[in-house]
């Protein structure tokens, strides 16, 4: 590799490519959020491009012809040899340009190569390049318009320089290699090899193909360009480095690293993979918590925690037991803080959370690793080498040990895990998991088998009424199917057409009743089965019940309030994202008529500020009287429209978007109020936690806050009453009046100091001696504890060596308290060991300080004999 390349900084090379390409005319994007928008296929964003895959096949529609970003990305598939190799990261940048049918080859390859000798100084005959064997045009363009020679310009398969999905966009590509001398290698390696000499840093994809399913390639009449260099990459070349950790930023992360262990990086192979764990997983660990994921133990969440704790546990490795991710995170917010602005405006947040995720690690980790040392001894002492997955999955369900982690420290110990094993308990506990949730919404109870109703199907009209004629066209008694009831009996009937709600989405079931000519019902609870077939619990008052027409009607009062309770959860969803950050979702909810339950996402407490906070904010949307309106169309549509789907919901073909003017839209199949004036008010009753990473709000809306109000105004004129006092000056005399028990109380303990002193002169006489040390029994009568606190303290301030033990009887309650002097202590007595022996004798318990403790007893007719055990433990 030849000198005079320009040394840039990562930073500074990042602004150096997108301040280019904005001066080709390209519009600069911020890096998107590492979690995909609208594309299941993607856990995490791993590629310049892949946040733009519809901008490509033309679902959506770009900001701009031209566009270009530097795009953070996670790739966690070689997570196991992060550390363990100086190549291997879970986190890094690409840097891409990209033209969605605007420019072509013509003008990004003459480009790449002007910023890579122009902007970056690198000497043009290190430059080496690859092109898809068959793409003339590429090849051409290299060697004619930029003057690459011949023999450095390789023709590649398809495996090396052809992108395509299975079906869609597709295309050659070219890659640029830059040669870094033969110290790397040998004079016979070759872009594409295996070697070290060639790195490639930039690779420019041509998608000038649609491919369909016969595998026929079509042109494309707008072809378009996606490129990416690896910012870490080309970071290494510039500065010349042999690695990413070598690179200046990434360098400083190792000297905190360093500050915070005491370890030099360099001295120790194995503590160096520790040092390189930690720098590159920080990175992931902050750039994740800053776009709102939040450990737990699925999907992203579970890359999260699984990298939060991974590099806890490295951090043990290099001597460091407390927690410190969450202070190192502080030093990449301020290094990368400058491009990702999300990061200084998250900065608190992140540290919390990634704070709060240590310190519940920690709290395992020891227990963990005392449990996975003795699973390791026993297959040492049994000569195995795999860890069972009964073993494994133990150390997950009850110790917070990700499986990865388990099987890392196995291997490093030189064993194995049975991950099939583990697996199998995993499955089986999500299949528990699965049946238990199907249990709460089977029908009428758990016992039900569904099948019993797959010939039948209602309408549910209860969205437009309350009300409706209809006809009762099953009855079914302890799960069979009868042609009639009678009064007193309780039985599920179903309709053809009804307007009482099934309990789901976290809504309860409507009640009400149901009429014929010759019988009466009233509905108890109505539920829905998984096909949405509803079914209405009923109680037979008067009549027999047979196959044949009926009036529904339901509680409509009661739905009201339901749809109150309801409705505002989708406010306070809606505002909980607003106060607390995007992060939060919904993790369920109970919707009844008195009351509302919400659980969200959260990772620790809310501060009463934040509370008020969300509930003036929800109180403000109801009070501006938004319209709510409904929808009905097709998921896709509604994920265009921004709706956001709430926690229980399932849905088909056709879904129901719930607006609240512009505030709020979500899926939802619930019932709900037509304006949100109608909820008439809010108000949070409790904040809790509910399992980790979860928290709950209890809450009530319209008449329950009425008749809160009221209970709290009677309260109020109650407390009033007592105090004498008028209703506006309650404070005022209950103030006065607490500074006057605090001046009789004072008033007391001096009479009880004053008491106690005469006592002590009463009780000095008795102190006895045994080998050298003073000792005092006594037994008083109606004494409290702090009495007896008080006088053992004068003993000890009157004599020296002395032990103090005091009973008192007070309300048939029978109460020690034993203290020693100082030089006592200090000679190894203790009042917790001799009031423990004391009050055994009386049949109690105690304990507390070396120099103070205090017991109980039952049996009083034994303090006499309890008082005497002192001498003989002296």
């Amino acid at each position: 590799m030849r000198c005079g390349m320009k040394n840039l900084g990562l930073h500074e090379i990042r602004k150096e490519f997108l301040s280019f390409f904005e001066k080709k005319g390209h519009k600069v994007l911020p890096s998107f959020s590492l979690i995909p928008k609208n594309d299941k296929s993607l856990l995490l964003i791993g590629a310049g491009m892949a946040p733009m895959k519809k901008f490509f096949t033309g679902e959506a529609t770009p900001p701009g012809k031209r566009v270009t970003t530097c795009q953070k990305c996670i790739r966690t598939g070689d997570i196991d040899n992060v550390g363990k190799t100086d190549r291997h990261a879970t986190f890094f940048e690409m840097l891409g340009n990209f033209s969605f049918g605007d420019y072509f080859k013509k003008e990004v390859i003459p480009w790449a190569y002007e910023f890579l000798t122009v902007n970056l100084e690198i000497n043009k005959d290190d430059l080496w390049v690859t092109v898809y064997k068959d793409d003339d045009e590429a090849f051409n363009i290299w060697k004619n318009d930029i003057g690459i020679a011949e023999d450095r310009i390789i023709r590649l398969g398809k495996e090396d320089n052809f992108w395509e999905l299975e079906v869609g966009p597709s295309g050659p590509c070219t890659e640029i290699y830059v040669d870094r001398g033969l110290k790397y290698g040998s004079i016979d390696e070759r872009p594409g090899g295996e070697g070290d000499r060639f790195i490639e840093v930039w690779n420019l994809v041509f998608t000038q193909f649609d491919k369909d399913e016969k595998g026929n390639y079509t042109p494309l009449s707008h072809p378009n360009i996606d490129t990416g260099m690896g910012l870490e990459r080309i970071a290494t070349v510039l500065q010349g480095t042999n690695n990413i950790f070598e690179i200046d930023a990434i360098t400083e992360i190792i000297n905190e690293i360093e500050k915070i262990s005491g370890y030099k990086y360099g001295t120790d192979k194995k503590l160096d993979v520790s040092t390189r764990v930690i720098t590159d997983h920080i990175r992931a660990i902050t750039f994740l918590v800053g776009d709102t994921v939040r450990p737990s133990n699925e999907g992203r969440g579970y890359v999260l925690r699984r990298l939060i704790r991974r590099a806890a546990r490295h951090g043990r490795l290099l001597g460091i037991k407390k927690t410190f991710l969450y202070e190192l995170c502080d030093f990449i917010i301020k290094s990368w803080g400058e491009n990702y602005k999300e990061l200084v405006e998250n900065s608190q947040r992140i540290k919390d959370v990634i704070k709060g995720e240590e310190e519940k690690f920690q709290m395992t980790i020891e227990s963990g690793m005392n449990i996975l040392d003795s699973y390791i001894e026993k297959l040492k002492s049994s000569n195995e080498k795999i860890l069972s997955g009964e073993d494994s999955f133990k150390l997950y369900d009850t110790y917070g040990f990700p499986p990865d982690l388990t099987k890392e420290i196995l291997t490093e110990k030189g064993f194995e895990m049975d991950m099939d094993g583990f697996n199998d308990y995993m499955d089986k506990q999500k299949k528990r998991a699965r049946n238990a949730h199907k249990d709460t919404n089977i029908g009428w109870d758990s016992h039900t088998d569904e099948s019993v109703f797959t010939k039948f199907k209602n309408e549910f009209v209860g969205y437009e009424e309350d009300k409706c004629q209809a006809n009762i066209i099953g009855i079914f008694k302890d799960y069979n199917e009868v042609q009639n009831i009678g009064p007193e009996e309780k039985a599920v009937l179903i309709l053809d057409k009804t307007p009482f709600y099934g309990e789901g989405g976290g809504q309860v079931g409507d009640t009400g009743y149901i009429d014929g000519d010759d019988f009466k019902c009233r509905v108890i609870d109505t539920k829905k089965t998984r096909e949405g077939l509803h079914l209405h619990i009923v109680e037979v008052l008067d009549g027999e019940v047979t196959k044949s027409p009926c009036f529904a009607e339901i509680d409509v009062v009661r739905r009201n309030n339901i749809r109150r309770n309801h409705s505002v959860t989708h406010l306070l969803h809606k505002a909980l994202k607003e106060i607390l950050g995007d992060h939060v979702n919904q993790a369920g909810s109970l919707v009844e008529a008195d009351r509302l339950r919400f659980d969200f996402t959260h990772y620790q407490a809310m501060s009463q500020e934040e509370i008020k906070k969300v509930e003036d904010r929800v109180n403000q949307k109801i009070f501006e009287a938004l319209s709510v309106t409904t929808t009905v169309t097709n998921p896709k549509h509604a994920q265009e429209l921004g709706a956001v789907g709430l926690f229980e919901e399932k849905y088909g073909d056709i879904v129901r978007v719930l607006s609240m003017g512009d505030y709020s839209i979500e899926l939802c199949g619930g019932t709900h109020v037509r304006n949100t004036s109608e909820i008439s008010m809010f108000k949070i009753l409790s904040e809790s936690g509910v399992s980790s990473g979860v928290r709950r709000i209890e809450g009530v809306t319209g008449p329950a806050v009425y008749k809160m109000l009221n209970d709290t105004l009677n309260l109020r004129d109650e407390i009033a009453h007592e105090l004498k006092a008028n209703k506006t000056d309650i404070l005022q005399k209950l103030s006065s009046s607490l500074n006057e028990i605090k001046k009789l109380n004072k008033a007391i303990d001096s009479l009880k100091h004053s008491s106690d002193k005469d006592e002590l002169s009463n009780i000095l006489d008795e102190v006895k001696e045994k080998n050298g040390i003073n000792y005092l029994t006594h037994k008083f009568k109606d004494k409290d504890v702090n009495s007896l606190r008080d006088i053992a303290d004068m003993v000890r301030n009157k004599l020296n060596s002395v032990v103090v033990l005091l009973a008192t009887e007070n309300d048939g309650k029978l109460n020690f308290v034993c203290a020693l002097s100082k030089d006592l202590v200090s000679n190894g007595y203790s009042a917790g060991k001799i009031i423990k022996e004391v009050s055994k004798v009386c049949g109690g318990g105690g304990g507390g300080r070396a120099d103070m403790a205090t017991a109980g007893g039952r049996d009083l007719g034994k303090v006499s004999e309890a008082l005497k055990t002192l001498e003989g433990l002296i």
